[in-house]
């Protein structure tokens, strides 16, 4: 049976188309998915993220499970601090990919994206005096995303909003046009944002006051042109569990081999120095748009997968996430996408095409 989010009535209530992915309900768009796409790129919208996977992890070593089981440090995170990175298994394969936010020593949440990610958990962290309960269906949550978030929120909460920095939290509940809440300033658009965690039966408050407020609600159809542009991932279209290794998709910068170990790190250290793929967005020639997992070649020879293509609202082209070799994926470099029964001719940008420095959510 699929489920539910404690945000479904009001969406249900706006018009909201849905789609079903990994048994829940998401919502897909509102009626004009480009519109929804520009009010996240140039004023603030809000998606009902609620079926993501949230799990409690407490006990002493808690941190030190997180620890483990990512790539990232996670044992040197402050409270109220987040940090992103995959996990893998041992052969050094992605099996997710997540965020793990600290509460204290003893507590943190991680948000995944699968209900199988739990038996992985609970392998890897063997022997440590730590426990995790699934916590999905008791914290549904919203991200509040775009330029005019802050102010937004700012207006309708009791907290230090304007000074809440990057990815961080506040480890207490604050409240949100009335609702308590914990406020993270996170997100998956590629600008300024929040995510908004509260308890199912003030969910209906909660986006009453956000739309009430000028909040413009969106689905997955403009998370998929928002991500793609901002090159941000998502398993089973970029990478696929127990298949890629996490180099494929240039995430050096969240494996931090010098620390303590974590589950795939000696697979990773023997990978480390020369990476055989990159991830990278390609520009597609013309105005078709290829299908997921077209074929990359150069020359006629195979280097590669196109894993998310779109015509991008903000670029006014066809873009897409690409894993090519190494050696074909140098910025400037030509290459061809497969597009029916022939090809159109791409070029390799830099990751993301919009805003390579993130300057926007980290603004």
């Amino acid at each position: 049976m699929t489920v539910h989010t404690a945000f479904d009535e009001p969406e249900r209530a706006l018009g909201c188309e849905f789609m079903e992915w990994e048994g829940w309900q998401w919502p897909n768009h509102f009626g004009d998915p480009v519109a929804e796409h520009e009010a996240v790129r140039n004023d603030v919208g809000v998606w009902d993220e609620s079926p993501l996977r949230k799990w409690d992890f407490r006990g002493p070593d808690a941190l030190r499970a997180a620890d483990r089981i990512f790539t990232n440090d996670m044992l040197g995170l402050a409270t109220g601090q987040i940090r992103y990175a995959p996990f893998c298994d041992a052969d050094g394969k992605m099996v997710g990919d997540g965020t793990v936010f600290k509460f204290d020593d003893g507590h943190a949440w991680v948000i995944t994206a699968l209900d199988s990610d739990l038996a992985h958990f609970e392998e890897v962290i063997a022997g440590l005096d730590a426990a995790i309960s699934p916590i999905t269906p008791d914290l549904p949550h919203v991200q509040l995303q775009g330029p005019g978030s802050r102010e937004l929120l700012a207006d309708l909460s009791d907290a230090d909003v304007r000074g809440l920095r990057y990815f961080r939290f506040f480890p207490e509940q604050v409240h949100v046009g009335g609702v308590p809440a914990w406020v993270s300033r996170t997100g998956y658009s590629g600008e300024l944002g929040y995510e908004i965690f509260c308890a199912p039966e003030d969910a209906p408050a909660l986006w009453a006051a956000l739309t009430g407020a000028g909040a413009v609600p969106y689905g997955l159809a403009a998370v998929e042109t928002l991500r793609i542009e901002s090159g941000l991932i998502f398993i089973g279209y970029d990478y696929f569990a127990h298949e890629t290794n996490p180099y494929d998709m240039s995430l050096d910068k969240v494996i931090r081999l010098d620390g303590a170990d974590f589950n795939g790190k000696k697979a990773l250290a023997e990978t480390a120095a020369s990476p055989p793929r990159r991830f990278v967005t390609l520009t597609v020639d013309g105005t078709a748009v290829p299908e997921y997992g077209a074929a990359v070649t150069s020359n006629g020879e195979p280097v590669g997968t196109l894993t998310s293509p779109c015509e991008s609202p903000t670029l006014g082209r066809v873009i897409g996430l690409a894993m090519l070799e190494a050696s074909v994926s140098a910025p400037g470099t030509r290459v061809e996408v497969g597009l029916g029964d022939g090809t159109a001719r791409a070029t390799v940008e830099t990751l993301p095409i919009y805003d390579p420095e993130k300057r926007r959510p980290r603004g």
